[in-house]
């Protein structure tokens, strides 16, 4: 066993999972290079870029995280969700409307949360609520489709968190959806669990060498476990965008009545880029004539379960999680979208 194979199984990342990852990755490229060459200096650029516009996002959740391991101030993280379930689910969804964080950078604090312990109902919430805005979204949606999108997009938000952690809540209080995280992603964190007991919280970590080898390795665990799924989702985007034509997504979009919407809802996951590019292409297609609860559904569905999003979450938590999340999003953002139709009009 090599070092760097033991020090990965230390941080909780085996050799068989890169490797895994990494042989689909250059799978794909050698099949790009193969059957369409022109594409592959196109595949890299994008992935490159898109990796660099998230990175920021993600190396702040990250050292997040791994502050919060190191100095124990996880403990203050998850006496914010404790309490009566009901608050908690409440709290959450808010919480998350107002979080900065984007459906890919999100994915390390949901780890550390579920695997504190704190219950899966308000940590779906605040997963949930979290990517469909947060204020400088807010700013840009009203600047682009107006004040009132806004608003109601920040409502969706909280909508979409409170009914997913309720219904959360009622599954597990069942016995369903017991210890969600994957094996090898983290501890604890089953749907029933008690936060842990709070300990001191040493803010200055870094005057501890065992504190400090923590923080390394669950930055590294993160780091590599977010890289390289998102570095592959990136490229699968890379694909979509170069093979799917802007002008066949606004020609499924177009239309009046429910079904233009349900299709916006379906379109959203694979077709979302970002927050920040769909924005000005719905204000474009809307002003062709498309719904403005179409718009507000591919915004909904695509900002909580992209594709890079939805990779991510596949690796992270099991599949009936995986397969509720997925539930969630495209259930909720449907509903999200009629309501916004009838108010918007």
């Amino acid at each position: 066993m090599t070092a760097l194979t033991m020090q990965l199984r230390r941080i909780g990342v085996s050799a068989r999972q890169i490797d895994r990852v990494l042989l689909a990755f250059i799978a794909i490229l050698l099949a790009v290079y193969l059957f369409d060459p022109g594409q592959l200096a196109p595949s890299m650029v994008f992935t490159l870029e898109a990796f660099a516009g998230t990175a920021p996002y993600l190396a702040l959740s990250i050292a997040i995280a791994a502050y919060a391991t190191a100095s124990g101030a996880d403990n203050l993280i998850s006496r914010a969700f404790a309490g009566h379930p009901v608050r908690m689910v409440f709290t959450a969804a808010a919480f998350g409307a107002l979080s900065p964080f984007c459906s890919c950078g999100v994915i390390p604090l949901i780890a550390a949360l579920l695997a504190m312990g704190v219950p899966l109902a308000p940590v779906m919430a605040f997963w949930l609520a979290s990517p469909v805005i947060d204020p400088a979204m807010f700013v840009l949606t009203a600047g682009t489709l107006g004040t009132d999108f806004a608003v109601i997009k920040m409502i969706a938000a909280i909508a979409l968190g409170l009914m997913g952690g309720f219904v959360t809540m009622w599954l597990v209080g069942r016995g369903f959806l017991s210890d969600p995280l994957r094996e090898g992603v983290g501890n604890g964190g089953c749907g029933g669990a008690k936060v842990r007991a709070p300990k001191d919280v040493v803010w200055k970590f870094w005057q501890e060498p065992d504190r400090i080898t923590k923080f390394r390795t669950s930055g590294i665990a993160n780091v590599i476990f977010l890289g390289k799924w998102m570095a592959f989702a990136f490229l699968l985007e890379s694909l979509m965008v170069a093979y799917v034509p802007a002008e066949s997504v606004s020609g499924l979009l177009g239309g009046t009545g429910i079904a233009p919407i349900a299709i916006a809802t379906i379109v959203g996951v694979p077709a979302y880029l970002n927050g920040y590019a769909a924005l000005p292409i719905m204000e474009g297609l809307i002003s062709q004539g498309m719904q403005s609860g179409a718009a507000m559904a591919f915004l909904v569905a695509g900002g909580v379960s992209s594709i890079p999003a939805a990779i991510a979450v596949f690796a992270l938590v099991k599949r009936p999680v995986f397969a509720l999340y997925l539930a969630y999003a495209l259930v909720g953002s449907f509903a999200i979208g009629v309501t916004s139709q009838v108010w918007l009009g």
